[in-house]
């Protein structure tokens, strides 16, 4: 049988502002965890979403525009994967899984202003940062197992703010606030995976469970009240699949499905799901190649299936994506450098509040940039 040569992926690099979809920034990749012997990485990125909409002409007759909504970020990531023996290893993970940075600016006099008098003065800020340590059994060559825990926490704020939300509390939720403070849970991961070495095959299954927080949470209407809030971080499946297809040539891809839906904020005061997000199904198919001892290079192109309803979140104004990502690797003895960066074209959609959903802005055009840099090292 002919070996072919496995080919370093370089698009490992990178960030991206719609990783997936709702709030997923990383997609929780573990291939950290498959490389062979000892080794160490680093990763910092970069994403610049534009997310440009305007007011539906029923509601507002002027459709003022909001601008773009969306805020730039940075991600970063690292870890590291120690053999203890010939069938066990041992991986540590450092992302920053969930986030989002939306805010909307309030219209003015001058109608050429970009400003939204529907949702004008709508925030929502969230961070987070997980530690995921893992377990790898290899029963031979071919069949694997791995497994861990996920240690996550998460912080953030919302504002609700404009017509589009009625009057003040408690008529409304117009000048509605909550500050969400940091939580700190556990979740776990589990998977299997299948190789075949002389083809550089791997097709690796993985199930990352739901994390449940308890924030303590902050509503600010008149007087601020301090409550509890239980929330959850979605469970989702990864499987992502390699094979060598010619000598120093890899065909790469991968599925993911996240359990968005599952994801609610209900404070008490407000009463209603201050985030409403839909699950999402992610796909992605690429090819790499290594040019010669050092050089390698990869592009991938990615899709997130659209809903059939286009009414979401306004603090996610987005219904699906395609997207198409370039990165290149060099290699040094220990060293590895990758770098890339990727286009996404974001799906139209409408952002709605109301029970039931009334469509407030209408979001077309929107796209995202953003580039990624890691260093890894064998040791």
């Amino acid at each position: 049988m002919k070996k072919y040569v496995a080919v370093p992926v370089a698009l490992a690099a990178l960030t991206s502002a719609a990783q997936a979809g709702g709030l997923d920034r990383t997609g929780q990749s573990i291939d950290i965890l498959f490389e062979k012997g000892n080794y160490a990485e680093f990763s910092i990125g970069r994403a610049d979403p534009s997310l440009n909409g305007r007011d539906v002409a029923v509601l507002n007759p002027a459709q003022t525009p909001s601008g773009n909504v969306a805020q730039a970020f940075n991600q970063a990531g690292g870890g590291f994967k120690l053999d203890i023996n010939d069938r066990l290893s041992f991986a540590v993970i450092y992302d920053q899984p969930w986030g989002s940075d939306v805010s909307y600016t309030a219209a003015n006099a001058n109608p050429l202003t970009p400003g939204s008098a529907l949702l004008g003065g709508t925030q929502a800020f969230a961070e987070s940062d997980a530690i995921t340590g893992l377990l790898r059994y290899k029963f031979n060559d071919r069949f694997s197992v791995h497994g861990g825990l996920r240690w996550q926490q998460i912080e953030g704020n919302i504002t609700l703010n404009g017509a589009a939300y009625g009057g003040a509390p408690p008529a409304g939720l117009s000048g509605y606030s909550v500050r969400i403070e940091k939580d700190r849970a556990l979740g776990w991961v589990a998977g299997a995976a299948y190789e075949i070495p002389d083809i550089a095959l791997r097709v690796a299954l993985t199930y990352n469970s739901e994390i449940e927080h308890e924030f303590r949470t902050t509503e600010n209407v008149n007087p601020a009240i301090t409550t509890t809030t239980t929330t959850k971080t979605p469970q989702s499946v990864n499987l992502d699949f390699q094979t060598g297809i010619a000598p120093n040539t890899l065909l790469m891809g991968g599925i993911r499905w996240a359990d968005h839906s599952e994801t609610k904020l209900r404070p008490t005061l407000a009463g209603v799901d201050l985030i409403d997000l839909e699950d999402s199904t992610t796909y992605s198919l690429g090819v790499a190649r290594r040019f010669n001892e050092n050089w390698s290079g990869s592009i991938l192109f990615g899709l997130e299936e659209a809903s059939d309803d286009d009414l979401v979140s306004p603090l996610a104004p987005t219904n699906g994506y395609q997207s198409v990502s370039i990165g290149l690797q060099y290699t040094q003895d220990k060293f590895k450098v990758s770098g890339g960066i990727r286009y996404t074209k974001l799906g139209s959609a409408s952002a709605e509040t109301g029970t039931p959903d009334v469509a407030r802005a209408i979001f077309t055009g929107s796209d995202a940039v953003s580039f990624g840099f890691k260093v890894g090292y064998y040791f």
